[in-house]
Protein backbone atom coordinates (compact mmCIF):
# COMPACT_ATOMS: atom_id res chain seq x y z
CA UNK A 1 0.00 0.00 0.00
CA UNK A 2 1.17 3.34 -0.79
CA UNK A 3 0.05 4.96 2.90
CA UNK A 4 -1.37 2.83 5.50
CA UNK A 5 -4.87 3.57 6.24
CA UNK A 6 -6.27 4.25 10.34
CA UNK A 7 -9.75 3.13 11.14
CA UNK A 8 -9.89 6.25 13.53
CA UNK A 9 -13.98 4.96 14.24
CA UNK A 10 -16.06 1.99 14.23
CA UNK A 11 -19.53 2.40 15.49
CA UNK A 12 -22.29 -0.44 14.99
CA UNK A 13 -25.84 -1.16 15.64
CA UNK A 14 -26.88 -5.25 16.00
CA UNK A 15 -27.77 -8.11 18.14
CA UNK A 16 -24.41 -7.97 19.69
CA UNK A 17 -25.17 -4.04 21.23
CA UNK A 18 -24.83 -0.68 20.25
CA UNK A 19 -21.54 0.33 21.69
CA UNK A 20 -17.67 -0.88 21.73
CA UNK A 21 -18.34 -1.79 25.48
CA UNK A 22 -21.79 -3.87 24.89
CA UNK A 23 -20.34 -5.70 22.02
CA UNK A 24 -17.02 -6.51 23.37
CA UNK A 25 -19.14 -8.15 26.97
CA UNK A 26 -21.51 -10.12 24.31
CA UNK A 27 -18.50 -11.76 22.47
CA UNK A 28 -17.14 -12.40 26.08
CA UNK A 29 -20.47 -13.92 27.44
CA UNK A 30 -19.76 -16.57 23.88
CA UNK A 31 -23.90 -16.68 23.39
CA UNK A 32 -25.68 -16.90 20.29
CA UNK A 33 -28.13 -13.76 19.86
CA UNK A 34 -30.97 -15.22 18.07
CA UNK A 35 -34.59 -14.63 18.81
CA UNK A 36 -37.66 -16.18 17.30
CA UNK A 37 -39.64 -13.62 15.01
CA UNK A 38 -43.33 -13.94 13.38
CA UNK A 39 -42.46 -13.52 9.37
CA UNK A 40 -45.52 -13.41 7.43
CA UNK A 41 -47.58 -16.63 8.75
CA UNK A 42 -44.09 -18.18 10.07
CA UNK A 43 -42.01 -18.01 12.89
CA UNK A 44 -38.09 -18.53 12.46
CA UNK A 45 -35.05 -18.17 14.07
CA UNK A 46 -33.50 -14.45 12.79
CA UNK A 47 -30.83 -11.77 14.80
CA UNK A 48 -32.51 -8.57 15.95
CA UNK A 49 -31.45 -5.40 17.63
CA UNK A 50 -32.79 -5.20 21.41
CA UNK A 51 -36.29 -3.91 22.74
CA UNK A 52 -34.12 -1.14 24.38
CA UNK A 53 -32.74 -0.21 21.08
CA UNK A 54 -35.69 -0.72 19.23
CA UNK A 55 -37.04 2.00 21.40
CA UNK A 56 -34.49 4.18 20.68
CA UNK A 57 -34.91 4.22 17.54
CA UNK A 58 -38.25 5.19 17.09
CA UNK A 59 -37.88 7.87 19.28
CA UNK A 60 -35.06 8.65 17.16
CA UNK A 61 -37.66 8.53 13.76
CA UNK A 62 -40.29 10.32 16.03
CA UNK A 63 -38.13 13.49 17.05
CA UNK A 64 -36.95 13.86 13.53
CA UNK A 65 -39.41 14.91 10.33
CA UNK A 66 -37.16 13.90 7.95
CA UNK A 67 -36.88 10.71 9.20
CA UNK A 68 -40.25 9.78 8.65
CA UNK A 69 -40.54 8.27 5.44
CA UNK A 70 -37.29 6.43 5.68
CA UNK A 71 -36.69 2.92 5.25
CA UNK A 72 -35.72 0.58 8.28
CA UNK A 73 -32.06 0.29 6.66
CA UNK A 74 -31.31 3.81 6.84
CA UNK A 75 -32.72 4.51 10.15
CA UNK A 76 -30.15 1.92 10.96
CA UNK A 77 -27.32 3.38 9.39
CA UNK A 78 -28.14 6.79 11.01
CA UNK A 79 -28.80 5.12 14.76
CA UNK A 80 -25.07 3.47 14.01
CA UNK A 81 -23.75 7.49 13.05
CA UNK A 82 -24.94 8.79 16.12
CA UNK A 83 -22.06 8.09 18.06
CA UNK A 84 -19.23 8.79 14.95
CA UNK A 85 -20.64 12.08 15.73
CA UNK A 86 -17.59 13.11 18.09
CA UNK A 87 -15.77 10.56 17.34
CA UNK A 88 -13.25 11.77 14.67
CA UNK A 89 -12.83 15.59 13.27
CA UNK A 90 -14.48 14.62 9.96
CA UNK A 91 -16.42 17.96 9.50
CA UNK A 92 -13.37 19.82 8.77
CA UNK A 93 -11.88 17.45 6.19
CA UNK A 94 -12.95 16.32 3.13
CA UNK A 95 -14.82 14.07 3.70
CA UNK A 96 -16.34 11.19 2.02
CA UNK A 97 -19.68 8.19 2.32
CA UNK A 98 -19.64 5.25 1.30
CA UNK A 99 -22.65 2.81 2.72
CA UNK A 100 -23.90 0.23 1.11
CA UNK A 101 -26.43 -2.66 1.29
CA UNK A 102 -27.32 -6.04 -0.25
CA UNK A 103 -31.32 -5.69 -0.51
CA UNK A 104 -31.82 -2.14 0.49
CA UNK A 105 -35.03 -0.59 1.28
CA UNK A 106 -36.58 -4.23 0.87
CA UNK A 107 -39.11 -3.42 3.99
CA UNK A 108 -40.79 -0.42 2.06
CA UNK A 109 -40.57 -1.52 -1.25
CA UNK A 110 -42.76 -4.62 -0.11
CA UNK A 111 -44.81 -2.41 1.96
CA UNK A 112 -45.50 0.32 -1.24
CA UNK A 113 -45.98 -2.96 -3.38
CA UNK A 114 -48.11 -5.00 -1.26
CA UNK A 115 -50.54 -1.61 -1.52
CA UNK A 116 -50.06 -1.46 -5.37
CA UNK A 117 -51.30 -4.69 -5.61
CA UNK A 118 -54.27 -3.85 -3.59
CA UNK A 119 -55.63 -0.74 -5.48
CA UNK A 120 -52.71 0.25 -7.91
CA UNK A 121 -51.97 3.11 -5.93
CA UNK A 122 -48.96 4.10 -4.58
CA UNK A 123 -46.99 6.45 -1.97
CA UNK A 124 -45.58 10.07 -3.27
CA UNK A 125 -42.69 8.94 -0.96
CA UNK A 126 -42.44 5.16 -2.88
CA UNK A 127 -39.17 6.09 -5.75
CA UNK A 128 -37.24 8.47 -3.16
CA UNK A 129 -37.24 6.38 -0.33
CA UNK A 130 -36.68 2.74 -1.97
CA UNK A 131 -33.63 4.45 -3.84
CA UNK A 132 -30.20 2.86 -2.75
CA UNK A 133 -29.16 6.70 -2.88
CA UNK A 134 -30.58 7.53 0.28
CA UNK A 135 -28.08 5.46 2.95
CA UNK A 136 -25.19 7.52 2.22
CA UNK A 137 -26.64 11.00 1.64
CA UNK A 138 -29.10 10.71 4.48
CA UNK A 139 -26.02 10.29 7.15
CA UNK A 140 -24.57 12.87 5.28
CA UNK A 141 -27.27 15.56 6.01
CA UNK A 142 -27.17 13.88 9.09
CA UNK A 143 -23.55 14.49 10.04
CA UNK A 144 -23.44 17.62 8.30
CA UNK A 145 -20.85 16.50 5.26
CA UNK A 146 -20.67 17.90 1.60
CA UNK A 147 -18.22 15.59 0.28
CA UNK A 148 -18.60 12.56 -2.23
CA UNK A 149 -21.49 10.05 -1.48
CA UNK A 150 -21.96 7.16 -2.46
CA UNK A 151 -24.21 3.93 -2.45
CA UNK A 152 -23.33 0.65 -3.65
CA UNK A 153 -24.93 -3.48 -3.25
CA UNK A 154 -21.96 -5.63 -4.20
CA UNK A 155 -24.39 -8.35 -2.39
CA UNK A 156 -22.84 -9.72 1.24
CA UNK A 157 -19.50 -8.24 0.42
CA UNK A 158 -20.87 -4.86 -0.02
CA UNK A 159 -19.35 -3.03 3.35
CA UNK A 160 -16.01 -4.57 2.51
CA UNK A 161 -16.24 -2.83 -0.98
CA UNK A 162 -17.07 0.25 0.33
CA UNK A 163 -13.83 0.13 2.74
CA UNK A 164 -11.73 -0.07 -0.75
CA UNK A 165 -13.37 2.81 -2.05
CA UNK A 166 -12.68 4.31 0.83
CA UNK A 167 -9.27 3.02 0.37
CA UNK A 168 -8.90 4.16 -2.90
CA UNK A 169 -10.26 7.76 -2.27
CA UNK A 170 -7.67 8.18 0.53
CA UNK A 171 -4.41 6.65 -1.70
CA UNK A 172 -5.10 8.69 -4.29
CA UNK A 173 -5.48 12.19 -2.18
CA UNK A 174 -9.16 12.59 -3.29
CA UNK A 175 -10.04 13.34 0.43
CA UNK A 176 -8.56 13.02 4.06
CA UNK A 177 -11.68 10.73 5.33
CA UNK A 178 -13.96 8.65 4.26
CA UNK A 179 -16.82 6.92 6.45
CA UNK A 180 -17.49 3.42 5.23
CA UNK A 181 -20.22 0.54 5.39
CA UNK A 182 -22.95 -1.46 5.63
CA UNK A 183 -26.60 -1.27 6.57
CA UNK A 184 -29.20 -3.93 6.11
CA UNK A 185 -32.85 -5.03 7.10
CA UNK A 186 -33.90 -7.97 5.69
CA UNK A 187 -35.95 -9.56 8.30
CA UNK A 188 -38.97 -9.62 5.86
CA UNK A 189 -41.33 -12.29 4.40
CA UNK A 190 -40.09 -11.45 0.96
CA UNK A 191 -36.54 -11.69 2.02
CA UNK A 192 -36.88 -14.69 4.01
CA UNK A 193 -38.81 -16.53 1.15
CA UNK A 194 -35.85 -15.67 -1.04
CA UNK A 195 -33.56 -17.18 1.35
CA UNK A 196 -35.96 -20.57 2.23
CA UNK A 197 -36.09 -20.93 -1.82
CA UNK A 198 -32.47 -21.15 -2.03
CA UNK A 199 -32.48 -23.47 1.15
CA UNK A 200 -29.90 -21.63 2.74
CA UNK A 201 -32.10 -20.83 6.14
CA UNK A 202 -31.33 -23.41 9.02
CA UNK A 203 -34.33 -25.47 10.22
CA UNK A 204 -32.67 -26.27 13.35
CA UNK A 205 -34.29 -25.30 16.58
CA UNK A 206 -31.60 -25.23 18.76
CA UNK A 207 -30.11 -22.05 20.25
CA UNK A 208 -26.78 -22.62 18.34
CA UNK A 209 -28.76 -22.85 15.04
CA UNK A 210 -26.23 -21.29 13.03
CA UNK A 211 -23.59 -23.62 12.49
CA UNK A 212 -21.19 -21.58 11.10
CA UNK A 213 -17.58 -23.09 10.92
CA UNK A 214 -18.74 -26.32 11.56
CA UNK A 215 -17.44 -27.98 8.67
CA UNK A 216 -18.92 -31.61 8.60
CA UNK A 217 -22.25 -30.11 8.77
CA UNK A 218 -24.59 -31.67 6.05
CA UNK A 219 -27.15 -28.76 6.44
CA UNK A 220 -26.86 -25.35 5.52
CA UNK A 221 -27.85 -23.53 8.74
CA UNK A 222 -27.77 -19.74 7.44
CA UNK A 223 -30.08 -17.28 9.96
CA UNK A 224 -30.53 -13.98 8.72
CA UNK A 225 -29.55 -10.51 11.02
CA UNK A 226 -29.92 -6.74 10.74
CA UNK A 227 -27.68 -4.28 11.67
CA UNK A 228 -25.43 -1.36 10.48
CA UNK A 229 -21.84 -0.81 10.91
CA UNK A 230 -19.87 2.27 10.07
CA UNK A 231 -16.12 3.41 10.13
CA UNK A 232 -14.13 6.07 9.60
CA UNK A 233 -10.95 5.85 7.36
CA UNK A 234 -7.90 8.37 7.74
CA UNK A 235 -5.06 8.50 5.47
CA UNK A 236 -1.44 8.01 7.60
CA UNK A 237 -1.26 6.42 11.38
CA UNK A 238 -3.20 8.62 13.63
CA UNK A 239 -2.71 8.68 16.99
CA UNK A 240 -6.39 7.60 17.79
CA UNK A 241 -6.88 4.65 15.67
CA UNK A 242 -8.17 1.53 16.50
CA UNK A 243 -6.83 -0.27 14.16
CA UNK A 244 -4.10 0.23 10.98
CA UNK A 245 -4.97 -1.61 7.86
CA UNK A 246 -1.77 -2.72 5.82
CA UNK A 247 -3.19 -4.60 3.23
CA UNK A 248 -6.42 -5.56 0.65
CA UNK A 249 -7.02 -7.84 -1.50
CA UNK A 250 -10.46 -8.52 -3.94
CA UNK A 251 -10.90 -10.95 -6.67
CA UNK A 252 -14.40 -12.88 -8.46
CA UNK A 253 -14.53 -16.35 -10.04
CA UNK A 254 -16.45 -17.86 -12.81
CA UNK A 255 -19.90 -18.85 -11.62
CA UNK A 256 -21.73 -21.63 -12.47
CA UNK A 257 -24.51 -20.25 -11.31
CA UNK A 258 -25.71 -17.52 -9.26
CA UNK A 259 -25.04 -18.24 -6.10
CA UNK A 260 -22.01 -20.48 -6.56
CA UNK A 261 -18.53 -20.94 -5.22
CA UNK A 262 -15.92 -22.84 -6.31
CA UNK A 263 -15.19 -25.94 -4.47
CA UNK A 264 -11.59 -24.07 -2.80
CA UNK A 265 -13.20 -20.87 -3.63
CA UNK A 266 -10.91 -19.33 -6.15
CA UNK A 267 -11.82 -15.89 -5.19
CA UNK A 268 -10.63 -16.13 -1.64
CA UNK A 269 -7.30 -17.52 -2.39
CA UNK A 270 -7.03 -14.77 -5.01
CA UNK A 271 -8.04 -11.70 -2.04
CA UNK A 272 -6.05 -13.53 0.37
CA UNK A 273 -2.69 -13.45 -1.53
CA UNK A 274 -3.36 -10.15 -2.82
CA UNK A 275 -4.11 -9.19 0.57
CA UNK A 276 -0.70 -10.63 1.96
CA UNK A 277 1.49 -9.07 -0.55
CA UNK A 278 0.09 -5.70 0.01
CA UNK A 279 0.81 -5.58 3.33
CA UNK A 280 4.53 -7.84 2.96
CA UNK A 281 3.11 -10.71 5.01
CA UNK A 282 3.46 -14.59 4.59
CA UNK A 283 1.04 -15.39 7.11
CA UNK A 284 -1.39 -13.07 9.83
CA UNK A 285 -1.81 -13.96 13.58
CA UNK A 286 -5.94 -14.97 13.05
CA UNK A 287 -8.55 -14.29 10.49
CA UNK A 288 -12.24 -13.57 11.19
CA UNK A 289 -13.52 -15.70 8.52
CA UNK A 290 -16.98 -14.72 6.23
CA UNK A 291 -18.58 -18.35 6.95
CA UNK A 292 -22.22 -18.37 6.26
CA UNK A 293 -22.69 -21.07 7.81
CA UNK A 294 -23.81 -23.18 4.83
CA UNK A 295 -22.10 -26.24 3.88
CA UNK A 296 -20.44 -25.32 0.26
CA UNK A 297 -19.80 -21.70 1.60
CA UNK A 298 -18.12 -22.43 5.06
CA UNK A 299 -15.75 -25.50 3.57
CA UNK A 300 -14.59 -24.09 0.06
CA UNK A 301 -13.38 -20.64 2.11
CA UNK A 302 -11.58 -22.95 4.44
CA UNK A 303 -9.93 -25.04 1.40
CA UNK A 304 -8.57 -21.61 -0.01
CA UNK A 305 -7.48 -20.52 3.73
CA UNK A 306 -5.07 -24.05 4.15
CA UNK A 307 -4.29 -23.97 0.52
CA UNK A 308 -2.73 -20.47 0.50
CA UNK A 309 -1.36 -20.74 4.36
CA UNK A 310 -0.49 -24.29 4.34
CA UNK A 311 1.43 -25.29 7.96
CA UNK A 312 1.18 -21.15 9.03
CA UNK A 313 -2.21 -21.73 9.41
CA UNK A 314 -3.81 -18.87 11.37
CA UNK A 315 -6.31 -18.51 14.49
CA UNK A 316 -9.75 -19.03 12.92
CA UNK A 317 -13.24 -17.67 13.97
CA UNK A 318 -16.36 -16.04 12.95
CA UNK A 319 -19.04 -14.44 14.44
CA UNK A 320 -22.25 -15.78 12.34
CA UNK A 321 -22.46 -18.36 15.34
CA UNK A 322 -23.39 -15.50 17.44
CA UNK A 323 -24.78 -12.92 15.01
CA UNK A 324 -26.12 -14.65 12.12
CA UNK A 325 -25.42 -13.33 8.75
CA UNK A 326 -26.56 -9.64 8.00
CA UNK A 327 -25.81 -9.85 4.72
CA UNK A 328 -24.01 -6.00 3.31
CA UNK A 329 -23.11 -5.33 6.97
CA UNK A 330 -21.50 -8.42 7.78
CA UNK A 331 -17.88 -7.37 6.57
CA UNK A 332 -17.86 -4.23 8.80
CA UNK A 333 -19.39 -6.34 11.86
CA UNK A 334 -16.26 -8.87 11.47
CA UNK A 335 -13.82 -5.89 10.82
CA UNK A 336 -15.14 -4.55 14.31
CA UNK A 337 -14.71 -8.01 15.94
CA UNK A 338 -11.42 -8.07 14.73
CA UNK A 339 -10.31 -4.55 16.03
CA UNK A 340 -11.74 -5.35 19.52
CA UNK A 341 -9.69 -8.31 19.39
CA UNK A 342 -6.50 -6.07 18.79
CA UNK A 343 -7.35 -4.35 21.54
CA UNK A 344 -7.86 -6.60 24.37
CA UNK A 345 -4.69 -8.99 22.66
CA UNK A 346 -7.83 -11.65 23.20
CA UNK A 347 -8.81 -14.35 20.55
CA UNK A 348 -12.37 -14.76 20.49
CA UNK A 349 -13.21 -18.67 19.70
CA UNK A 350 -15.89 -19.85 17.36
CA UNK A 351 -17.74 -23.31 19.11
CA UNK A 352 -18.02 -25.32 16.24
CA UNK A 353 -14.04 -25.26 15.34
CA UNK A 354 -10.64 -25.97 17.50
CA UNK A 355 -7.43 -24.16 16.29
CA UNK A 356 -4.51 -26.60 16.51
CA UNK A 357 -2.31 -23.48 17.64
CA UNK A 358 -2.14 -21.19 20.72
CA UNK A 359 -2.86 -17.51 20.78
CA UNK A 360 0.72 -15.06 20.63
CA UNK A 361 1.75 -13.52 23.53
CA UNK A 362 0.87 -10.09 21.77
CA UNK A 363 -2.54 -11.05 18.89
CA UNK A 364 -0.68 -8.40 16.21
CA UNK A 365 -2.30 -8.81 12.57
CA UNK A 366 -5.93 -9.70 11.48
CA UNK A 367 -7.12 -10.62 8.47
CA UNK A 368 -11.10 -9.99 7.27
CA UNK A 369 -12.75 -11.62 4.54
CA UNK A 370 -16.25 -11.62 3.05
CA UNK A 371 -17.83 -12.69 -0.14
CA UNK A 372 -21.12 -12.30 -1.72
CA UNK A 373 -23.31 -14.15 -4.54
CA UNK A 374 -21.61 -13.32 -7.76
CA UNK A 375 -18.25 -14.22 -6.04
CA UNK A 376 -16.72 -11.14 -5.08
CA UNK A 377 -14.34 -11.86 -2.33
CA UNK A 378 -12.44 -9.08 -0.27
CA UNK A 379 -9.66 -9.44 2.34
CA UNK A 380 -8.51 -7.07 4.77
CA UNK A 381 -5.44 -7.13 6.96
CA UNK A 382 -5.46 -4.57 9.93
CA UNK A 383 -2.51 -4.16 12.45
CA UNK A 384 -2.47 -3.62 16.13
CA UNK A 385 -1.41 -0.08 16.15
CA UNK A 386 1.75 1.13 17.68
CA UNK A 387 2.96 4.57 19.07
Amino acid sequence: MRYPISITALSSISALGQTREEVWQNYLFKSALFSEMLIGEHTIKVSKISSEMQQALSKMQDENPAFKHLDRTVLLALMASETLNGAANFRSKRTGVNIGSSRGATGLFEKYYDQFKLDETVSVFTSPTTTLGNLSSSVAQFLGIQGVQIDQSVTCSTAMHALLNGIAWLQADMADAFIVGGSEAALTPFTIAQMKALRLYSTSQSKMACESMRFQKTKNTMILGEGSALAVLERGIKENALAVISGYGFASEALQHHSSISENADCFQKSMHMALENAGLKTVDAIVMHAPGTVKGDKAEKNAIDMIFGRQLPLLTSNKWMVGHTFATSGMLSLELATLMLEHNKFIENPFYGNSRHLPEQLKTVMVNAVGFGGNAVSIIILKPHF
